[in-house]
């Protein structure tokens, strides 16, 4: 995912400071398959957005107790503004965020750390269970999803090597957060846990 989000950084190299994906495109490949990225761009986004907007409704719901569709509103409402106002303050504005998310994310783990055993881990599955990793596609696909914005960094920066070293720099980081997630999670749930009254193996992932 990576890989590709620098090659398109490349492709962009040739077209100038705010040339989009769909410019790109429907230089290189014409109009028809330009039109077919265009929708799998806005459907990613779609996605992306719809789980977003939900997942925070219900989170305002919680502490403000106004219903879940308002919140989603008003969140809408709030970070639209944001990013109607300026790229620079969407900038500032998610450095704050990650800055508190970096607290919020080392809380929660630094007591799950601790407890993490190996056997947990690896246990006793067999070769034929290991068809059950498959789960995690959507979540991989959902944290590296970001081709749509390499686009805007470029435009950002105002330069492809610092767009690139944005886009390298933040897959890691997500990278090792998730690593570090899923290794806390799963070194604490015993492999007991994953059989049902059935026998058949089932994936928690609904932490």
């Amino acid at each position: 995912m990576v890989l590709s989000g620098c090659l398109l950084l490349e492709a962009l190299k040739s077209y100038p400071i705010r040339s989009s994906f769909s410019t790109v495109t429907k230089d290189l490949l014409g109009h028809r398959v330009a039109w077919v990225n265009n929708l799998a761009v806005y459907f990613v986004g779609a996605i992306l957005l719809y789980a977003y907007t939900t997942s925070s409704g219900l989170i305002l719901q919680e502490y403000t107790k106004v219903s879940a569709q308002a919140s989603s509103v008003l969140f809408v409402l709030l970070f639209s503004a944001f990013v109607w106002y300026s790229t620079r303050l969407v900038d500032r504005a998610s450095f704050v965020l990650l800055v508190f998310m970096i607290f919020t994310f080392a809380f929660s783990v630094s007591g799950l750390v601790g407890g993490i055993r190996v056997d947990s881990l690896y246990g006793n599955l067999d070769i034929g269970q290991t068809k059950y990793l498959l789960s995690f596609l959507p979540i991989a696909l959902t944290a590296f999803g970001f081709h749509h914005a390499v686009s805007s960094m470029r435009d950002y920066y105002l330069n492809e090597y610092s767009a690139q070293k944005a886009i390298v720099g933040g897959a890691i980081i997500a990278f090792v957060v998730y690593v570090v997630w899923i290794v806390s999670i799963y070194g604490n749930i015993d492999r007991g846990s994953f059989i049902d009254i059935n026998g058949q193996v089932v994936m928690l992932i609904h932490f």
